[in-house]
């Protein structure tokens, strides 16, 4: 199976329980499907690069998981089904992104490197 990740921008007019709901439907679909979901992350409430439908914000959420390649078409027909997705994009990702994305969840990037204990002879 290939790992994937996927960001969702959502419309801003939605509560934030029809914003939930609606994430839950494509985490259900994936599941039901056979993906492993390994991440999700709400980034909430943001603004667009450019208004999209003459909206400037949007709620966005990542999903990273492991899915079969015909899974992507099913789940990428349902979001452009909905009206209350702005835009989507799927990535598939390579060993190097893996990587990165588990030193990222660990904390690896957080720690402060050990600071330098001056001698004085």
């Amino acid at each position: 199976m290939q790992q994937y990740e996927i960001v969702i921008v959502l419309t801003p007019l939605l509560s934030d329980e029809t914003a939930k709901e609606a994430i839950a439907k494509y985490s259900k679909i994936l599941t039901d499907n056979g993906a492993e979901i390994v991440q999700e992350d709400n980034w909430g409430l943001r603004k667009l690069a450019y208004p999209i439908q003459k909206k400037t914000t949007g709620y966005y959420h990542l999903t990273e998981f492991r899915a079969p390649g015909d899974l992507i078409n099913k789940l990428e027909v349902e979001l452009r089904r909905d009206e209350r997705v702005l835009r989507f994009l799927t990535i598939a990702l390579d060993k190097h992104a893996i990587a990165y994305n588990d030193k990222k969840r660990s904390g690896a990037f957080n720690k402060k490197p050990a600071a330098k204990v001056e001698e004085n002879n």
